[in-house]
């Protein structure tokens, strides 16, 4: 068993950018500490250069971590022992300083083991004189800690693969997060590459996402610009550049001219997904690194309203009954990089009617809004109706609901509310006193 995979990823449109792999071994654990475990963070694979024309190969950094789960217990005297045996002729290890090598092995302390898959312990590896492209062998890991439960924790092997390659590594340097930024203001964007390959980028190809919420410009002459999505409103641009540029190991590689970004009058939570990549489809040493994420926070707001009907029929008719969610603005709100909806809709239906057609976005709920188990969709007491990832300021999203009037409750009422994707508010909406609505049949005159 394993716990997943931990591992940044940004993703966008077509996904420009993802960050490495890390195995995590879950750990076998003594009765005496039973509720806690122990992981080791290492990563799956690590791609060497290879030496060129007799000189040594650029250095790669392996980052290693130890790390429990339980915030009840205190884990201390971690001890990470790094086997390198599997590297003989393959690479050359460098320790840091909080490793104690002992030939081919090493232990590296944690003496406060913490709670997240921090990764303190970075070693220093290097591909060996004369090793060739196909060469590899495994680092592997064990890990032991102590508990105040009472008693040792002790972590599954783990290993990390290694072989040796030849090519370019574009890597992206990280373009660290902006917020409080005013609507109509610009932010410089720094777009910066490094060849960490052990030869030439033949031609930098550059991709960028970016949100509506921000204007870009013409970038250069190098490059093209599309519009994305549905509709008369494009969420994103998707921004295609191709430079000549050789960028030989070791080399940089920058935009010929820095990249602005204007802030638009509705902008909110705004983002460039930025990536690079050998020109002339070169494929690369190690494809994680190729991207960024500008993230872009402006100091906006959007009101969400959502409003109900009054209606009036009599027995065995059938009424529309629409909810209407309205994005008062003035920002717009995307969810792009998580895919979520920027909220749901909870409507529940009077009594005395059965809800005979349910738009496809509202899923069957129980009154206590559970599962609904029913194969039929229509029926329900309860709907969850989810609205788009993206919604526009201004825009309007209604969920045509069609009751038919089983039984005359004068003033029945079903509640309407708005929810957002995860906690109990929108921490953009000023306003959440609109975010509750009726749904009342035949109304007392």
């Amino acid at each position: 068993m394993r716990k997943p995979s931990a591992g940044r990823v940004a993703r966008l449109a077509a996904c420009v950018t993802a960050a490495g792999l890390v195995t995590v071994g879950m750990a076998a654990v003594p009765a005496a500490a039973d509720s806690d475990q122990l992981w080791i963070v290492s990563p799956w694979e690590l791609v060497l250069p290879k030496a060129v024309d007799g000189g040594q190969a650029p250095v790669s950094t392996v980052a290693l971590g130890l790390y429990h789960d339980n915030a009840n217990y205190r884990v201390t005297d971690g001890k990470l022992t790094v086997d390198v045996s599997g590297l003989t002729g393959v690479a050359e290890v460098t320790w840091p300083e909080n490793c104690a090598p002992a030939g081919t092995t090493a232990v590296c302390s944690f003496p406060e083991v913490p709670l997240n898959g921090e990764t303190p312990v970075e070693l220093k590896v290097r591909a060996a004189a004369g090793a060739e492209t196909g060469a590899g062998g495994q680092i592997t890991y064990t890990g032991q800690a102590e508990t105040s439960a009472g008693g040792a924790l002790t972590a599954y092997e783990s290993q990390t693969t290694v072989r040796v390659a030849s090519g370019p590594d574009l890597v992206m340097t990280q373009v660290a997060p902006v917020t409080g930024v005013a609507p109509g203001s610009t932010v410089p964007v720094p777009v910066s590459v490094v060849n960490n390959g052990n030869e030439p980028a033949n031609g930098v190809d550059v991709t960028m996402y970016v949100t509506r919420g921000l204007d870009i410009g013409a970038v250069a002459p190098q490059c093209t610009s599309t519009p994305l999505g549905e509709g008369a409103i494009k969420a994103l641009t998707k921004v295609d550049c191709a430079f000549a540029d050789v960028v030989e190991p070791g080399g940089s590689f920058a935009l010929p001219s820095a990249l602005q970004a204007k802030v638009a009058s509705y902008a909110l939570a705004e983002r460039i997904d930025i990536g690079a990549r050998a020109g002339g489809g070169a494929e690369e040493l190690d494809q994680g690194n190729n991207g960024t994420v500008a993230s872009i926070g402006v100091t906006n707001t959007a009101d969400f309203a959502i409003r109900g009907a009054r209606l009036t029929a009599e027995a065995g008719a059938t009424v529309q009954a629409p909810v209407t969610f309205r994005n008062r603005g003035p920002a717009w709100v995307a969810n792009l990089g998580s895919g979520d909806p920027v909220g749901s809709v909870d409507v529940t239906i009077p009594r005395g009617a059965t809800a005979t057609t349910v738009p496809d976005a509202c899923e069957p709920r129980t009154a206590d809004g559970g599962w609904w188990e029913n194969e039929v969709r229509t029926g329900a007491p309860r709907y969850l109706c989810q609205l788009p990832i993206w919604v526009a300021e201004k825009q309007t999203v209604t969920f045509p609901f069609e009751l038919r009037i089983d039984t005359v409750i004068t003033g029945a009422k079903g509640a309407i509310t708005l929810k957002p994707p995860y906690g109990t508010a929108f921490p953009f909406d000023p306003n959440p006193a609109n975010h509750q609505a009726k749904l009342v049949l035949n109304p007392a005159v």
